[in-house]
């Protein structure tokens, strides 16, 4: 008797414990039932945006490819409206910099890399945005805007001596000759980035910088040739040695 009896008080216990958690137990298997199926459907959509995302990129870069500056302009729209913190749309940002460039379009060029360092893109995209960019302004005699830009960047080490060359140039476009000399040397200075940029360009614009003294010239700086009026003009060609 004993024995029925604790077995049905255990029953009442269990009925007892059910009737003050069960809600909570219930809610528990829904909410992972949920938070599964969520998990799920959130990694067939992100699939699903980032193969759109991909087919856009690809049918911009074909009308970039073949000139047709309307149909690249609508791609691109559509591109950074639907999926605008996406790898895609920072690169058809970049490419359509260079499109703008291609059509004398150096301030719809600027912007569109203005928009890119404003947006959630990764440091490795901002990084040859804000490289462009910097060429862009020098190329529209802003060398003051291209200081402040590159000053102001957490730049990578990837891009360390491309930064100072194009620094140099802007200095030089300044006047401010020491300063030149210093961010050029640092840019061939930086031996780990040796392939980054072109040396011997890089050497030349240094030793045609003038000596505010003429004992701070090098003994064999005379029998250096002339190589021009500066080799630090900015370059309307913005994309030459970039990455991406």
């Amino acid at each position: 008797m004993d024995d029925l009896l604790s077995e049905k008080e255990q029953i009442d216990q269990m009925r007892a414990w059910w009737s003050d958690y069960g809600n909570y137990v219930i809610g528990g298997i829904v909410l992972g039932a949920l938070a599964l199926f969520g998990w799920n459907y959130y990694g067939d959509s992100t699939r699903e945006m980032q193969t759109e995302a991909s087919s856009l990129y690809g049918d911009l870069a074909g009308e970039i490819d073949d000139g047709d500056l309307d149909e690249a302009e609508a791609l691109y729209g559509q591109l950074v409206s639907d999926y605008g913190d996406s790898a895609y749309a920072a690169q058809g940002r970049l490419v359509m910099a260079r499109m703008y460039m291609d059509q004398n379009r150096d301030e719809d060029a600027a912007d569109t890399l203005r928009d890119l360092l404003a947006s959630a893109a990764g440091d490795e995209f901002k990084q040859v945005a804000r490289l462009r960019l910097a060429k862009i302004l020098l190329y529209q005699d802003e060398p003051q805007q291209v200081i402040d830009l590159l000053d102001a960047a957490n730049e990578d080490d990837a891009f360390a001596a491309r930064y100072d060359e194009v620094r140099g140039d802007a200095y030089v476009a300044l006047e401010r000759v020491e300063d030149a000399r210093a961010a050029y040397e640092r840019a061939l200075g930086n031996v780990g980035q040796a392939g980054t940029i072109n040396q011997e360009y890089v050497q030349l614009k240094l030793l045609d910088l003038p000596f505010e003294n003429a004992q701070d010239a090098p003994a064999d700086a005379a029998a250096e040739p002339a190589t021009g009026e500066t080799g630090a003009a900015g370059d309307p060609d913005v994309d030459e040695g970039d990455a991406g």
